[in-house]
Parts: structure tokens; sequence; C-alpha cells
């Protein structure tokens, strides 16, 4: 396990938040090739109770599923109802994801603990675990990995060292994507582009309005669809626990001189201090080279100039921070006046670090080249490799030591209440110890217990214990709980009666979505043939809506985005009319374009290096999917990835109440 032990400092929760999003979200959404449904058809298989998949030596669990899917749904605000769309989702992205680090591994691919080190002090987290270059504590870091993330250190730790094994994935893959004066030609024409539309909607939820079944119909339509609504009412159950707060219990448990200084002797590998800098910098940057993998000489002379007349500046007594609000071409710095924070050997360019780390404090560098351009470097302060004394760790040993006492003690308490319940009740042991029983009525899987919150680990063994289980002990957040069931009502079938507004709803939504896409095409049909979308909208009941000049990356009301369906716009003449397009919450619509307004390409210089990055990014990452695909399907082929059929219907399936259900 990974420590970084300095002073401590401000953690900023929200920013880690983002953080979260960057580490645990972004190979889900991103690389999710197919639906599971296509890969169960191949016939390698794996039977072990609560792995998904496994991929060489990497399983994919259910227990990371349901993690992940209750990432996406509270970061996204989704509600409950789609976590089995959610789940399939999740299970998706952590397939791939683990289809492309066992590649990474067969490449050879390492991330070294130096590595990881050097992403948490100087990469995403940076100034956020070490504000002004001093470490939050060990206790702050370990309290936030175990609070926002839900896991411990070193899984938090294992989890950064395979993104960054993906990031070492992912460069090779994308190395060597260009674009060419062509490709941004055509980008800049197609993204600058401006249209004003007129457009008619149709709605399903007006069309249901003249949906009137009758009782018959009702009851029809109910027996024909009897496998919708088989087990739509989930299972639930009784329990009754005892919750032993580890907080509570460290409030009353004491710490001695003799507890700290042995743990601090035990690890003071965790308290030793890297030579690190806290530096700023001027970029001057250098010319990408053309479609021919050349860089023109004389850019490269110019910017090497401007850097030495930058340096001038600098030496004849000029604001080095003002200096570089005005010339550094690093946008992520110059706002700050350079300013880089703290960063240890490993984390920058072999020459910029060798130029850093070569000057004294208040020094600055000669002009610097690198593969980003001409660099000037100021030091701002420096901090020499040393082992941080026993005072100087004493108040951040402290609350550590404290909560592993703490955490031990309620362990042995939840062990020792669940002996005493086994051989008595649950309500005479939590009496004699000071505790208090808590019972449920029914509850369902995703259900929140009082006292426990949030917990889909402890809910996934609450529903998986049986009736006549003795008492059990899981771990919470907050400590551990000794629980069991007392009564379970299996999933059940609704009647008709009970379900009578559902099938009603059911049945309306699904003539009128029938009588939608007929409707639009109607509407499409009609406005072609008589040149006219606001005639053929009246004939039809559309409404007719007018929009503003609107580009590839705008909304338009109803439509939504327009680099969705409705693209097709910026490929349309003025009064064409287009065919059926659906709108952002599922309307019918047709558009014409009234007015198109192109760019001039005298304006293209100007935001070509722009365009450049933006096509160069879309590119690779275009690459990236196509290789997450095709690796995932020929592994897949090749009975690389061992699926567990019983355990995908477990959590895919609601009709078997499956899990979260």
């Amino acid at each position: 396990m990974i420590r970084f032990l300095q002073t401590p400092g401000t953690f900023k929760k929200v920013a880690l938040g983002g953080i979260l999003v960057f580490f645990s979200v972004a190979m889900v959404i991103q690389l999710i090739p197919g639906g599971l449904g296509e890969a169960f058809g191949f016939s390698g298989g794996t039977n072990q109770a609560g792995v998904l998949a496994q991929i060489g030596d990497q399983q994919v669990t259910t227990q990371e599923i349901e993690a992940r899917a209750e990432q996406i749904r509270a970061q996204r605000n989704y509600p409950q109802q789609l976590m089995p769309y959610i789940r399939e989702q999740a299970a998706d992205g952590l397939v791939t994801r683990k289809v492309l680090l066992v590649e990474a591994d067969r490449m050879g691919l390492k991330a070294t603990d130096q590595d990881v080190q050097a992403e948490l002090h100087s990469g995403a987290l940076g100034q956020q675990l070490f504000p002004k270059g001093e470490f939050i504590g060990e206790a702050g870091y370990e309290q936030v990995v175990s609070q926002y993330f839900r896991m411990s250190v070193a899984q938090f730790e294992q989890m950064v060292r395979e993104e960054l094994l993906l990031r070492k994935l992912n460069g090779l893959v994308m190395d060597g994507v260009v674009v060419s004066p062509d490709d941004i030609k055509a980008a800049y024409l197609r993204d600058k582009t401006k249209v004003k539309l007129e457009y008619a909607v149709l709605s399903a939820e007006d069309l249901m309005k003249q949906v009137n079944p009758g009782e018959e119909e009702l009851k029809a339509y109910f027996e024909r669809n009897q496998a919708r609504y088989k087990d739509t009412i989930p299972e639930t159950r009784k329990a009754k626990y005892v919750v032993v707060d580890s907080d509570k219990v460290a409030e009353k448990m004491p710490v001695t001189q003799q507890d700290l200084q042995r743990f601090y002797n035990e690890n003071k590998d965790q308290f030793r201090v890297p030579d690190e800098v806290n530096a700023r910098h001027i970029l001057v940057r250098t010319p990408l080279p053309g479609p021919d993998g050349k860089t023109d000489p004389k850019a490269v002379d110019d910017a090497r100039k401007k850097a030495e007349d930058i340096l001038k500046q600098v030496k004849a007594g000029g604001d080095f921070a003002t200096l570089a609000k005005k010339y550094s071409d690093d946008e992520g710095t110059k706002e700050k006046g350079g300013e880089l924070g703290w960063f240890q050997r490993g984390r920058m360019v072999k020459e910029f670090e060798q130029a850093a780390f070569a000057l004294d404090k208040g020094q600055t560098s000669g002009v610097v080249q690198s593969s980003f351009g001409f660099h000037i470097i100021r030091l701002d302060d420096k901090h020499a490799a040393h082992l941080r004394s026993f005072d100087e760790m004493k108040s951040q040993i402290e609350p550590v030591v404290k909560r592993q006492k703490a955490q031990k003690d309620a362990e042995q308490l939840a062990d020792t209440l669940q002996a005493q319940a086994r051989t008595t009740t649950l309500e005479q042991a939590a009496a004699k110890s000071g505790f208090a029983v808590t019972t449920t009525d029914f509850v369902k899987r995703t259900d929140q217990l009082p006292g426990i919150g949030p917990s889909p680990d402890f809910m996934e063994r609450l529903f998986s214990a049986s009736e006549s289980s003795p008492p059990a002990v899981a771990p919470l957040q907050q400590g551990f709980v000794v629980y069991q069931v007392t009564g379970i009502k299996p999933p059940q079938t609704p009647s008709f009666e009970h379900i009578r507004a559902r099938v009603e709803n059911d049945l309306k939504r699904e003539r009128s979505q029938q009588m939608l896409v007929q409707k639009v095409q109607e509407l499409s049909d009609r406005a072609r043939a008589e040149h006219d979308l606001r005639k053929a909208a009246k004939e039809i009941g559309a409404t007719v809506k007018t929009s503003e000049s609107v580009g590839p990356d705008g909304q338009v009301p109803n439509i939504g985005s327009m680099s969705g369906p409705a693209a097709v716009a910026f490929s349309m003449k003025p009064g064409e009319i287009s065919g059926p397009v659906r709108g952002s919450t599922g309307e019918g619509i047709v558009l014409t374009v009234t007015q198109r307004e192109e760019p001039s390409l005298a304006n293209l210089d100007k935001s070509q290096e722009e365009v450049r990055e933006k096509l160069l990014q879309d590119k690779r990452q275009i690459v990236l999917q196509n290789f997450a695909t095709s690796l995932r399907e020929r592994m897949d082929k090749e009975g690389k990835i061992r699926w567990n059929k019983d355990e995908r219907t477990r959590l895919f399936n609601p009709k078997l109440g499956g899990a979260g259900m």
C-alpha cells in the first residue's frame, strides 16, 4: 500500500468528486462496444458464484457491477427504476475495461509504485491531496477514499494503477493518428455552418389521448403480456439488526503515547518525503508536425527567439507571473502566472525535470527545449528528501491509530454479539451489551434501512440469507451490523385488478407509439408532396415551431441537440423537407431549413489549430473505441472471456427477481 505523509491541509471534497467521475465512469461510458446479450452466444463459461465474467486473471464481479451502477445512478441523478438498465451498462463497460487491462498486460505495459505516487501527487488529484504542496494526512486520505470512493486505500490505489495502464495502452493505440488539411477544412465548414429551422412536432403523449381501450381489450392485453408482468412485485423481507458504530466506539477509545510511537516506528517508510520542487514556467509552443511529419524550421527558430526575448525581460526585472499571463502558450497555467505547483521526479518530461531540479530556490533557468516547445522555468521552492519526525506526525498518526483500534474493537463487539444472539436471541444479546435492536417491516432490496443508509453490499447479504439462518455479521461503511432475516415474501405476479392502471397505460403508450410512427411518416410524405410543411402539419394536427440560427453544437426545443438525429439539417438545402426525426424526449419531428449560413474560409487560419485539436481528439476517440470493440469481439470468439450465464440471468432478468429489483 502506497502512503504519502506530509503536513496536513484542507481537502476539497467537491474537486475530488470530479476526480471520482474521471476514474470510475470514463471507461464505462466511452467504451461500451455492444450489449451483453450478444456476448453470451459463445461457449466459454464459468460458474463461480458472484462472478459475471472471467478474462485472463481479471474478474468482473457482482459487487463491482452493483457499486459501479449505483455510482453512475447517483452521479447522473437517474431514478431508481432505471437500475436494471444502468446495471447492464455498468457491467458491459467493466467487461471492456478488464479486456483492455488484460491486453495491456499481454503487451508488457507496467504501472509502477512510483508511477502511482507521481499521479496522486502531481496528477489530477495533486492539488486536492497536496494543497500548497503539503499532504492532507493519512487520516484524511483514508477517510476520503472510504467516504467518496467506498473502497480501501489499497483498492483505490489499484484503481489508479489500472487507469495509468489504460492511459499507456490508449497512447499506443492512438499513436500515429493524424488529420489532413482537407479534414480540417471539412470539419471547419461542418462545425461553423448554421441553419434556421421550421419544424412540425407530434407527441406520443398527445396521441395517447385518442386511445380509449375497453375493459375486455385491457384484459386481453394483460393475458397476452403475462411474461411482462410476471413477478413484477419484487421480493421483500423483514429483518432485525443491531449496528455497531465504529465512530461511537472510537469516542471511548484511549490512545497511549506508546501506541503512537509503535505505529510511527513500524511505518517509517510512509513518512519519508522525496525530493520535490515548486515551480512555474512560461511556454512558447513549437508548431505541430505537418501531414508529412516534418516541422517548419523557421517556425521553430521564431519560437526560440520569442522565448529568448521573454527571458531577457525576466532578467531585466520583469515580473515572472505577469509575463507568463501575457506570453505563455500553456493554457492550463498561464492565468495562474505559470504556476505548476509541487512535483516530484518522474512527472515532467526529461529536459524540463533536469532543468527544474538543478535550480536553487528563487533561480530562473535559461531557455529549455522539450517536445512541447521552449520553456523558461522559475523555482519558487524546494524540499530535500527527508524523514518527518515523530513530533511532526503525531497529530496525524493519532486519528489513524484510534480508528484502527476502534475498528478492531467494533468487529470484536459484533462477533461477541453474534455469538450471544445465536445461543439466546438478538434482543437479549443486545440488551446485555447496551445496544438497541431495529426491527423492519417488509422492505425491498433497493430500500435504505434506518441507521444503515445506502448499502448495496449489505442488502445483497440480507437478500441472500434464508429465513432460518442464525444471526450473522456484515461490515458497513460506519462499522458492523449483526442481523437476522425474520420474514420473506417471494416475488409475486400481480392480478389484473391490482395493476389495471399500469396495463391501461402500457397499452395506450404502445398504441400511441405505433400511431406516432405512422403519422410522422404521413406528415413527411404530405409535406414533400405539397411542398408545404405548415399545410401538412395542420392537416395531421402537428404543432409548427421555428428556431433561431443554430450550429451543430446548439440545442433546439423538442429537437434537443443538433448533433443528434437532427444533424441531417446541415446536409439539407433551404426548402428541403426531412424525413421523420426523433425528438429529445421521443417526439416525432419533420423539419425544413429556412435559412443556411456557411462560414467564410477566410477565417479558417484563425481557427485552424483549434479545429485540428478537436478533430484529432475525435479521431483518436473513434480509433480507441474501434480498438476496444474489435479486441473484445476477438477475445470473446476465442473463448478468452468466460461468462457465467446463471449470474447474468440473476443480475439482468427482472422476471427472475434480478439483483436490486
